[in-house]
């Protein structure tokens, strides 16, 4: 397991995903964001709004989720 922040993950605070692998971390950053800007925060709505366009377009936030991987590949296990 390890760990990547929101803010890691391109959102605006520093709540922490944990997952075995990167996806797993991926998709609790989408989980959480739908769940705070669902509940009026507006702090997280831009990194709502790049997440649904990720999911979206696949080819083109291939970066991104590239980047993600990398990232993730280098943390120490917690």
């Amino acid at each position: 397991m390890k760990t990547m922040t929101c803010r890691q993950l391109g959102g605006p605070c520093d709540l922490a995903h944990q997952g075995k692998d990167a996806d797993e971390v991926i998709v609790a950053q989408d989980k959480h964001l739908k769940e705070v800007v669902k509940a009026g925060d507006e702090a997280h709505q831009q990194a709502r709004q790049e997440m649904k366009y990720r999911w979206l377009h696949p080819k083109k936030s291939l970066g991104w989720y590239n980047a993600m991987k990398a990232a993730y590949a280098e943390l120490p296990e917690d």
